[in-house]
């Protein structure tokens, strides 16, 4: 499916959510309502993976009454749309259970093993700000400015200021990302194969350390 049609998808439901939600719901309004957040539920399953960030927002509503699932799957399609629209399709496709950043950093290690160190840095920079970007969600800290995907570094200060981490995670952090920088601009002397086992090796416990 193209990205314009998941979003033409995303709008017309929270255009139809949000006209809900403007006004005092009346208990005739209920059926309606549920409908509707029913609708965002399946839409965000239905446009991402199982497992992703987003369907675990959504799961976060079951068992509340139905104007706040309502509300909170809206404001979860929202997050979804945005994203799309930055043109975070990769990360969409990559927020997933711990199995699948398992198996990004399996491949990292292969390749290191054979000798590909530089693909080997990348791949596991692009896991690490995959989950840095995920664990920005889970905690309620937004990814965009000015509509615009933050950059990893503006997250990764963003997650120590909300005590997600401390300081020395935080610094340990933007090591491994100037790792990855130094690798996606082919600054390939700047760090050895034993700096990115170390590299591979980090992120895995980070990963584990802090779940998203």
């Amino acid at each position: 499916m193209a990205i314009q049609d998941m979003v033409k998808q995303l709008d017309e439901l929270i255009e139809k959510s949000e006209s809900l939600v403007s006004r005092t719901l009346y208990y005739d309004d209920e059926p309606a309502a549920d409908i509707l957040a029913n609708r965002l539920e399946a839409a965000v399953a239905r446009l991402t993976m199982k497992g992703s960030v987003y369907t675990q927002q959504v799961q976060r509503a079951k068992g509340h009454g139905t104007e706040y699932r309502l509300r909170h799957n809206m404001q979860v399609a929202i997050s979804l749309r945005d994203d799309l629209n930055a043109g975070w399709t990769e990360t969409v496709v990559e927020l997933v259970h711990a199995d699948t950043y398992s198996d990004y950093l399996e491949m990292a290690d292969s390749l290191l093993t054979k000798g590909y160190k530089d693909a080997a840095a990348v791949i596991t920079g692009t896991s690490l700000e995959v989950h840095v970007r995920a664990l920005c969600m889970k905690n309620g800290i937004a990814t965009l400015v000015a509509g615009k995907p933050k950059k990893a570094d503006t997250m990764n200060a963003d997650l120590k200021k909300a005590g997600v981490y401390g300081g020395l995670q935080q610094k340990q952090l933007t090591t491994w990302m100037g790792l990855r920088n130094s690798a996606a601009h082919g600054d390939y002397g700047d760090y050895d194969k034993d700096e990115v086992r170390q590299f591979i090796d980090g992120v895995q416990a980070f990963m584990m350390k802090y779940p998203a």
